[in-house]
């Protein structure tokens, strides 16, 4: 149905993305096809690596035992997506296909015509940054920064068979194309590496406690053997147009037995590389700043301090 109806088309599990973005006419689809009654894209299997179906939504994420268990973050940052309504509707899959999100795209038509548009839809330039010729909307998944730190991959289904990549070569710093899913794949699996040894952990900042999208995202992996890090992954959401790894904090971590000192070493590492821009809710040098605090945090908590 995809590779019939090409542009005209788009797939939908839960909605809660989709239609209002199809009431403010910011995606105009003329032919939506569901996938919620797939049964193949809401199975968890067991083995070496686990196979999370797309599908599941995030109330059966953040409610399974055998993932707060093996990959706590998985489930905390589902749990933290919206309200208990929009978590029982909307999907994992539908998560990490969320459409970038800025304060001049994300209003009303009529508000959007006003200003006449922006780039990302019927418009000709970044209003938040007029002098890019790109657009710079974030990224405003929860799973997303969790995922990638976890190492994860998806699978993609298409017309042309399927493909296995990492969940960092999902997505594209681009506020218009953030994914590199082609038009006629869907995404059904997210398949997780072993989680033996692992710790990790996830912090959201919003202004309210539920509902809001995250202004910033803190997702942290380390493999631990003993006190001592082996491997380590930071990963930030809502501060580009796809999650921002932060590798060079994450180094700094490998050998290393977590102290204050060392936690904020990291921290002050993990913020340079976040740039968010005045595209969302609160100011964005706060945003930076609470960059530093929330990776102090996560760190501390994985740690017990």
């Amino acid at each position: 149905m995809l590779a019939d109806h090409g542009s005209d088309a788009a797939v939908v599990a839960g909605g809660t993305d989709l239609f209002p973005n199809m009431k403010r006419r910011q995606q105009t689809p003329r032919v939506v096809i569901g996938l919620r009654r797939l049964p193949e894209l809401k199975r968890v299997g067991n083995g070496a690596e686990v196979t999370v179906g797309a599908g599941l939504t995030l109330a059966e994420v953040a409610s399974s035992r055998q993932l707060r268990e093996t990959y706590p973050a998985l489930a905390v940052a589902a749990r933290l997506v919206s309200t208990p309504h929009l978590r029982t509707m909307g999907t994992l899959g539908g998560n990490l296909c969320l459409d970038t999100r800025c304060n001049y795209y994300n209003q009303s038509y009529q508000w959007r015509k006003a200003v006449n548009f922006c780039m990302k839809k019927d418009g000709e330039i970044c209003l938040v940054a007029p002098g890019s010729h790109r657009c710079w909307a974030v990224s405003s998944s929860d799973t997303a920064p969790v995922l990638w730190s976890l190492g994860a991959k998806v699978r993609l289904v298409g017309p042309k068979g399927e493909r296995v990549i990492p969940i960092s070569a999902l997505y594209q710093d681009d506020g218009i194309q953030y994914l590199s899913k082609q038009p006629g794949e869907v995404l059904t699996d997210i398949v997780l590496p072993p989680a033996e040894g692992w710790r990790s952990s996830y912090l959201k900042l919003r202004r309210r406690g539920s509902f809001d999208f995250p202004v910033l995202g803190v997702a942290v992996a380390l493999r631990m053997e003993g006190d001592t890090v082996k491997e380590a992954a930071i990963t930030l959401g809502a501060v580009a147009s796809q999650p921002r790894p932060a590798p060079d904090a994450a180094a700094l971590l490998v050998g290393q037995r977590l102290s204050p000192e060392l936690i904020e070493r990291v921290a002050e590492a993990a913020y340079r590389p976040s740039k968010p821009l005045d595209n969302t809710d609160l100011t964005h040098p706060y945003r930076k700043k609470m960059t530093r605090v929330f990776v102090a945090r996560a760190l501390k908590g994985l740690a017990g301090l």
